[in-house]
């Protein structure tokens, strides 16, 4: 007999967590062929299979974190908790959307992948997005934000981006600052307009609740109560990821996206997100979401273009493919 105990639940969390006439407890008893009983503030799994045992404290665990931050516990979210945790895919259904600031604008995830990857996101405080081109790793990443705004669960939303893309420097850019760093911001800025609206979108820039900065700039900063984005994190040095990462301050989450494939950075310069996948893996609080072509949801097209270069890369040119030197 395997057993495990989690200690300080508070008596009001018993009731979101356990379910209505203990439904919830039924089904991880059921899910995860345990015994599971409440006394005194300890929560005690058992059961014969250590592996069923460790897998159900997990998803206790893990849907204890929802209800502190929530306050309850929505079907959908227990049900993808207890499928992430137990390894079997969630049953197809249609997601919950996400709140913005535009009046009857509904964004949602469309695939299984992208609902996982809000789940990750709404769980952890610390999320790395890795996926083609398409499969939605900004534009939701910039929903959730918006949405921890609108709940006022955050104070601020902060916009990044590495500014290295095709080997370009900010130095030999025209113009002043803002000319030099806005077309490295645009995709982003694209989507916060999509879902505030340019003018209060326009007005919330100008008061500093909505901040887009390069990465350089983030250096000696704290980041309290603050949605922060990474975008196009494969073009970080483990420099520049580790100084980022640091910045993170108290009641704050981090989103850090990116392509694998698609490093611009100079030959033989590792990625600061391949690095950083490496390194934190496993660490309590920050999850991975792995999006595919299957979670593309632009044109038809690019799904075919994302596969076509994928299916020729063996072949890519060693020397000029710079993602070959960071694997």
């Amino acid at each position: 007999m395997t057993e495990s105990t989690i200690s300080a639940i508070e008596q009001k969390i018993i009731l979101p967590l356990f379910g209505a006439k203990d439904q919830h407890l039924r089904r991880l008893r059921d899910e995860f062929n345990v015994e599971i009983t409440h006394r005194n503030g300890k929560i005690r799994v058992s059961g014969e299979n250590e592996t069923s045992v460790a897998q159900a404290t997990d998803a206790i665990e893990q849907l204890t974190d929802i209800v502190r931050r929530r306050g309850n516990l929505t079907p959908d979210l227990f049900n993808e908790t207890v499928a992430r945790v137990s390894g079997r895919s969630a049953p197809a259904k249609k997601h919950a959307s996400i709140e913005t600031f535009q009046a009857g604008k509904e964004i949602r995830p469309r695939t299984a992948g992208q609902g996982l990857y809000v789940d990750a996101i709404r769980n952890n405080d610390l999320v790395f997005a890795v996926g083609p081109a398409g499969s939605g790793k900004t534009y939701l990443a910039v929903a959730m934000a918006v949405e921890a705004l609108k709940n006022q669960e955050v104070q601020k939303i902060v916009l990044v981006r590495p500014a290295v893309e095709a080997g370009e420097s900010l130095g030999f850019l025209p113009g002043d600052l803002q000319a030099k760093i806005n077309p490295y911001l645009v995709p982003l800025l694209d989507a916060i307009n999509d879902m505030i609206g340019f003018e209060q979108a326009r007005q919330l820039v100008e008061r500093d609740v909505i901040e887009v900065c390069p990465l350089a700039y983030m250096r000696g900063r704290t980041l309290n109560e603050a949605f922060i984005i990474l975008d196009e994190a494969q073009n970080t040095t483990v420099s520049q990821m580790k100084m980022f990462l640091t910045r993170m301050g108290h009641d704050s989450k981090i989103v850090v996206s990116g392509d694998e494939t698609q490093v611009d950075l100079p030959h033989r310069t590792p990625s600061g997100l391949i690095d950083a996948l490496d390194r934190l893996t496993g660490i309590k609080g920050i999850a991975l979401a792995k999006l595919t072509a299957a979670d593309i949801v632009r044109h038809r097209l690019v799904t075919d273009i994302v596969n076509a270069y994928d299916g020729k890369g063996e072949n890519a040119n060693k020397d000029g493919a710079g993602e070959k030197a960071n694997k």
